[in-house]
């Protein structure tokens, strides 16, 4: 009778080890571009193609619906002049820049609302009302304040993101199991040492949401900044060039502004927090290695 007791537990545990094992074998290259590359090659090969049927068919002026080669043509004019990594590089240095101030102070903004209850009762229905307010309402009152200046842009991008940051951790916080917190206690993570080791490993996923919005909400305020603020000294950036489009009656050059602006949005996307995503999932087996 131990025996089959001792041979049960020994397939009990091989089982539990085989559900734990993570796939690590690496993904083919060409696997990988069938899957990953291809779905949005083609998709931006339809729209290409749907586009210059619509200018075929005249359904439009051209110069309310410009061909694809019109807006290459300003790409490459840019790309010539040496301008084209400008206009990106000043928008999206203001972006980043934006982006860490209100990381740093959303953080222990979102920290204090979840964790102290008179001060979530205050606070708390002022970040979800800011968090809805438009971007763009800062923009007036923000050039008055100070000016036609990088300071004026950087507070409309933290009065659009820190909301968003905050009440992104809050919700990460308000998600996390009481058990989590309690078995943390009981085990001396009380104080700093709880908050890093249990509450912001816990709220990583609704945080990481927070994150991503913040991101959304700084680039959509920066935009909203550069197209109705605009100043030599600020430089011409992606609002500021799409702008500069529209006083020219450039449908080209407002397409090209436009696409930059995607484009922009999409790569910190790819590049930053599709693979944080990733990782927290996988740190929470909810993803294979691959």
């Amino acid at each position: 009778m131990a025996s089959t007791d001792t041979t049960d537990l020994a397939g009990l545990e091989a089982g539990l080890d085989a559900l734990d094992t993570v796939q690590t074998t690496r993904t083919p290259l060409r696997e990988t571009l069938v899957r990953r590359v291809l779905p949005p090659v083609t998709a931006v090969a339809l729209v290409l193609v749907a586009w210059q049927v619509l200018v075929w068919a005249e359904v439009a002026p051209s110069y309310k619906l410009p061909a694809p080669t019109a807006v290459w043509d300003e790409v490459r004019t840019a790309w010539l002049q040496g301008t084209l990594f400008d206009y990106i590089w000043t928008s999206v240095s203001r972006g980043l820049l934006g982006f860490l101030l209100a990381l740093a102070i959303g953080t222990p903004l979102g920290l204090l609302v979840a964790r102290v209850k008179f001060v979530r009762a205050a606070i708390g229905p002022i970040l979800s009302g800011l968090q809805s307010l438009p971007s763009v309402a800062w923009v007036p009152p923000a050039v008055l304040w100070l000016g036609l200046n990088n300071s004026m842009m950087y507070a409309v991008i933290l009065l659009g993101a820190v909301p968003s940051i905050a009440n992104g951790l809050v919700a990460g916080i308000d998600q996390i199991p009481p058990l989590f917190l309690r078995a943390g206690r009981t085990l001396g993570a009380t104080g700093l040492k709880g908050t890093w080791h249990i509450v912001m490993p816990g709220a990583l996923p609704g945080y990481l949401a927070g994150l991503k919005q913040g991101w959304a909400f700084s680039w959509r305020s920066l935009m909203a900044a550069e197209i109705i603020a605009s100043s030599p000294d600020l430089g011409v950036g992606l609002g500021q060039l799409l702008e500069n489009g529209r006083n020219n009656a450039s449908m080209s050059q407002v397409f090209l502004a436009i696409f930059l602006i995607l484009l922009v949005g999409i790569a910190i996307d790819l590049l930053i927090f599709s693979p944080l995503e990733r990782w927290v999932l996988r740190g929470r087996g909810l993803l294979a290695r691959s």
